[in-house]
């Protein structure tokens, strides 16, 4: 009877836990790298649909970097994919942007460097895209050297302003950004809490230029838009999912 009892039970409860896990599954992959209903009346659009690198291309360049690859419905730098040994890989959007709000995850192989720079111009006189753009850094801030540098962390607004808190997780973590760029105005999130202000229109940006390692780079943060860019910093594995875009009034 006790035998009979638990057979029924493990019919019955296997196939229904087995269901679930599937169901739950299938709906985490679903949701990534879509919008809702609510998101696209919002005016929300996609910046990477999942499977291809569409709407992105190398700096200064017209296709991708063969570097960049989709795996498991990320965007990741893999420095061994086909076509690596390619020396610029930055990553930067085909459309220009001004006064918008960016959200995006990432995740950083241990001991690894990015970065999202954004207001990006493309010129051929522009060896790379930070010679323009300002960035918002990304780390692991447990071994990779310069984030021993107050100004070099994950969230930092790169060599210009440090995060007010240090909200990142560990490497190999999603870290969930919000980025937001309106009127010169520009906000850094980390995983729910603002952790960058500045205004880039004003007397206090010049300091904050003329203080850093970008002082003798003319044209460095002059623009309130442009291109968005994904860094690829000597071929260090790093993943993005979920980018999205939308342009504010």
């Amino acid at each position: 009877m006790k035998l009979t009892f638990r057979l029924l039970l493990l019919t019955v409860i296997f196939p229904l836990t087995f269901a679930f896990k599937k169901e739950s599954s299938e709906a985490s992959s679903f949701t990534q790298n879509t919008l809702s209903g609510a998101e696209k009346a919002a005016g929300w659009k996609l910046l990477f649909d999942g499977k291809t690198t569409a709407g992105w291309h190398s700096f200064n360049q017209k296709t991708a970097a063969k570097k960049w690859v989709v795996q498991e419905g990320s965007l990741t730098l893999d420095p061994k994919a086909s076509g690596a040994e390619e020396a610029n890989g930055d990553l930067v959007t085909d459309g220009d942007y001004a006064n918008y709000e960016l959200c995006l995850e990432w995740k950083i192989s241990a001991c690894g460097n990015s970065g999202v720079i954004y207001n990006v111009v493309e010129n051929p006189k522009y060896t790379w895209a930070w010679q323009t753009g300002p960035e918002m850094q990304i780390i692991d801030n447990s071994c990779h050297p310069d984030a021993k540098n107050a100004k070099h962390r994950a969230g930092d607004l790169y060599d210009l302003a440090s995060v007010s808190k240090e909200t990142v997780k560990q490497a190999g973590q999603w870290n969930k950004v919000r980025l937001v760029n309106r009127n010169g105005k520009v906000e850094h999130w980390l995983n729910g809490r603002k952790v960058v202000e500045v205004d880039m229109t004003g007397e206090e940006w010049k300091k904050l230029i003329a203080g850093s390692k970008f002082k003798d780079m003319p044209d460095f943060g002059k623009m309130t838009s442009g291109h968005i860019m994904l860094q690829d910093h000597g071929g260090d594995r790093v993943w993005f999912r979920n980018m999205k875009i939308r342009e504010l009034k």
